[in-house]
């Protein structure tokens, strides 16, 4: 195969990278601060998303419960794509748009956090687990790229909106990513404060 193709998805990656960092440094940080305070005050984050944005969502619940780049004790957080008893049951008793908002009505309370992440923005089951984040006065931090679809419509001045200026899914996925990483970092530093992160 003709490298060029490859060097190519580098260059679109590593161009979109640095153009996204000046715009979304401050929603990102924006993010941290909402969840720095949720954590704080004894809440947790839940996560969900759809394919390579579940991935996504499992990566993240996994950075905090696990570990980022330094020892400390576990933050709570959830992802709500892990559990296929309770994905399957209420997708076959109900519908496939409802497997993350039962799950938010179970499990999320007020001043938790929703990391909802949506390439398009209009993904179906992620716009109702707003929805039911929203209603349970929870807080929504949105992962989404395009022009964000239904879920910059829906979002309030107290939830933050991530949102990568680009429309092609996989570069979307990958400043993802970046973002993902850069709050893992933002919570480990205000809450346990300034190390060596090697």
């Amino acid at each position: 195969m003709n490298t060029q193709r490859i060097l190519a998805h580098f260059q679109e990656s590593a161009e979109l990278k640095l153009k996204s960092a000046a715009a979304l440094a401050q929603p990102i940080s924006e993010a941290i601060e909402l969840m720095f305070n949720a954590l704080s005050n004894g809440n947790k984050i839940l996560a969900c998303g759809n394919g390579g944005s579940a991935g996504d969502a499992q990566h993240f619940a996994a950075e905090l419960v696990g570990r980022f780049e330094r020892e400390r004790f576990p933050l709570p957080a959830i992802s709500l794509t892990t559990d296929t008893s309770i994905i399957t049951a209420v997708a076959n008793d109900y519908s496939f748009n409802e497997i993350f908002s039962k799950q938010v009505q179970a499990f999320g309370q007020a001043g938790d956090v929703l990391l909802a992440i949506s390439t398009s923005g209009n993904s179906g089951n992620v716009v109702a687990a707003v929805e039911a984040a929203l209603e349970r006065e929870m807080r929504v931090v949105a992962l989404t790229g395009k022009d964000g679809g239904k879920l910059a419509q829906m979002l309030t001045d107290a939830d933050v909106h991530i949102n990568v200026p680009h429309s092609r899914t996989a570069r979307i996925q990958e400043v993802h990513l970046v973002a993902i990483h850069s709050i893992c970092d933002g919570l480990d530093v205000a809450l346990f404060g300034e190390e060596d992160a090697s």
